[in-house]
């Protein structure tokens, strides 16, 4: 039987290619692709699929979420993240999220080959150069990585509006597309400002591109 495969990439280009790359291996049926979190968790939901390869950053919903989400769906999915992001603490907080592999978007087409039939057969797979940069951080004595304070405050939702409106999203438009009132999404606003002691949607934005949540 074919293992069903999901490919989350917001670049198109990206997935056609991974996509192209997957589909000649005849044990694999790609049967959805999602270009942002929100669409991976709908996908995740409607296929129950066996892997989902899924970048970290992304429109609506970032990675991470999405990872948490989708565990929490559909806990069977094995999870293969497909990501630019090196720093151990992406690397941390992608498997304390449930993601079951970490692959670097530098990797060959073989590395891609060999991570996605490791992860589908319960195993976990990090790329090596990021098995060697972990190895050296333990060797150097630390156990944990720092904490990243400012997010850990944030709910979940919170976390979303915050990406929605660095993305440029306006409270009617983040209401819309999160089926919430226009209320509740100036309350997430407040909180956000006063939790993180921003003061506007720029400071806001700004922030969001430092931590990582939305790209420049």
């Amino acid at each position: 039987m074919k293992s069903r495969l999901i490919i989350v990439e917001d670049h198109r280009i990206l997935r056609e290619g991974l996509r192209a790359m997957l589909c000649s291996n005849p044990d694999f049926d790609i049967v959805g692709e999602a270009e942002n979190g929100m669409d991976a968790v709908r996908c995740a939901r409607q296929y129950q699929p066996d892997l989902m390869l899924i970048d970290l950053s992304m429109p609506k919903m970032d990675g991470l979420d999405a990872i948490s989400e989708i565990k929490n769906i559909s806990p069977n999915t094995r999870i293969l993240v497909l990501t630019v992001h090196k720093a151990e603490e992406y690397v941390f907080a992608a498997l304390k999220a449930g993601a079951n592999g970490y692959l670097l978007k530098d990797a060959t087409h073989n590395e891609l080959r060999l991570a996605v039939e490791n992860v589908l057969a319960g195993k976990t797979y990090i790329s090596p150069g990021i098995s060697e940069r972990l190895v050296q951080y333990f060797l150097n004595g630390r156990k944990d990585p720092e904490p990243d304070t400012a997010l850990d405050i944030l709910t979940q939702r919170e976390r979303q509006i915050l990406k929605l409106i660095a993305e440029g999203n306006k409270n009617k438009g983040i209401s819309d597309y999160l089926c919430i009132s226009i209320k509740t999404v100036e309350k997430h606003r407040s909180n956000l400002m006063k939790k993180l002691d921003l003061h506007n949607a720029s400071e806001l934005t700004a922030f969001a591109i430092q931590k990582g949540l939305v790209t420049k």
